[in-house]
């Protein structure tokens, strides 16, 4: 049975360094699910259920992100607006065995993206790696 690896990228990532790090970590013929958090949504539209931009955005995304990965078997989706609880919710349906968070630096980090980084190792009771992406 493969490896089940939960990959959640609030950062966009080039390719090329997406495929070398997740391989790292998960080899080649892990079962990927690809969750994109709708993160990048300005306070008032957050307020405001004004969500959709940033939904769209996301799935966008979470589809590169999903064919940039390297193996066969991946799903894509997209998350909650605030990456913690798109982890969680994530993790109901899809028992991952490990959990690898793509951010930005936090200064450069979205507001409802800083330190989930972090949180997210101190949160979770699985491995988790939180890889910080320059942009």
């Amino acid at each position: 049975m493969s490896r089940r690896v939960l990959v959640v990228a609030t950062a966009t990532v080039p390719d090329a360094e997406l495929r070398e790090r997740v391989r790292a970590h998960a080899g080649e013929d892990a079962e990927l699910l690809v969750v994109v958090p709708a993160s990048k949504i300005s306070k008032l539209a957050w307020l405001t259920n004004a969500e959709d931009d940033a939904r769209a955005e996301a799935a966008q995304r979470a589809e590169e992100v999903a064919e940039a990965v390297p193996g066969d078997d991946v799903e894509a989706r997209v998350g909650d607006s605030d990456p913690l609880k798109a982890i969680e919710d994530a993790l109901r349906d899809f028992p991952a065995e490990e959990l690898i968070v793509f951010t930005r630096p936090d200064e450069e980090a979205e507001w409802l993206e800083e330190g989930s980084g972090e949180e997210a190792q101190h949160r979770f009771s699985l491995p988790v790696t939180h890889l910080v992406v320059e942009q």
